[in-house]
């Protein structure tokens, strides 16, 4: 696949993960310093990590969202819970990916994504 090719699938991924709306407002808010980083997590990311064979779309949630919590990537954390959920994860799978964080991060990260969770996932979850 050449760059041109990894740019249009990752973008393809990238709106059918984060949707049209977050995508749209990312390309907005791009400037010409931003350009090329919005250029390389369109390629990259989207185009190679994200639109790989070894790994469905919910398994690649599921990583995402232990890596952010255990780093406390609070934004991006959100940004995920949303996109997981559009991927067919439901909340229990997220609790269940929280849980593994308080074993293997710590509870305190754990604590914080699981307040990150609340606020962000529907009302009846």
């Amino acid at each position: 696949m050449d760059d041109e090719e990894r740019a249009a699938a990752g973008m393809r991924t990238r709106r059918e993960v984060l949707g049209d709306e977050h995508v749209d407002r990312a390309i907005a808010s791009t400037t010409e310093f931003t350009a090329p980083f919005q250029d390389f997590l369109t390629r990259y990311a989207w185009g190679e990590l994200w639109t790989g064979e070894g790994l469905s779309k919910p398994e690649r949630s599921l990583i995402t969202l232990a890596i952010l919590a255990a780093l406390g990537r609070d934004q991006e954390l959100a940004l995920h819970i949303r996109a997981a959920l559009r991927n067919g994860l439901t909340p229990e799978d997220i609790r269940e990916v929280l849980m593994h964080v308080a074993v293997y991060a710590g509870v305190p990260a754990a604590n914080h994504a699981f307040s990150i969770a609340v606020a962000t996932m529907p009302k009846s979850s």
